[in-house]
């Protein structure tokens, strides 16, 4: 088997920053990633820093692309995905509904999301839509 290794080339000021960012970086992706070229410029052996990075190589591998593609910045980029609920565009007329008539059950809402919507969804999904838009429910205020 023949392990290719990934040059790159690190500056001074790039091994400071990954030094840096690799403790205190909010987010422990990013954190990951500067730790991954951190090590990775001291030398160590790609399996040795996918093992104490907690990643394939696969994932190291892609690390790198992103550093050599744009530096710390590039590792500092994440795009969570979010996905959005279908209830999303009907948030302002739901909210307006549930004002006039406040449902007494998370079921009723339930019942009453899908008759106005035509979108089925389970009770701990409305009940989270509720609460994310400050609705409360009948039973929830006795």
């Amino acid at each position: 088997m023949v392990h290719m290794t990934t040059h790159i080339e690190f500056t001074p000021d790039s091994i400071g920053v990954l030094n840096h960012e690799r403790y205190h970086h909010p987010v422990p992706l990013v954190q990951r990633r500067m730790e991954a070229l951190w090590l990775k410029s001291h030398n160590l052996p790609h399996g040795l820093i996918a093992k104490l990075v907690g990643v394939t190589e696969n994932t190291l591998r892609e690390y790198f692309q992103l550093f050599r593609e744009g530096g710390t910045e590039k590792l500092k980029q994440v795009d969570f995905y979010r996905p959005e609920s279908a209830l999303v565009e009907h948030t302002t007329s739901l909210e307006s509904y549930f004002r006039e008539h406040p449902p007494a059950t998370i079921k009723e809402a339930q019942r009453q999301i899908e008759t106005l919507t035509g979108i089925k969804r389970s009770e701990t999904q409305v009940a989270e839509f509720l609460k994310k838009n400050s609705i409360c429910v009948a039973a929830e205020l006795a």
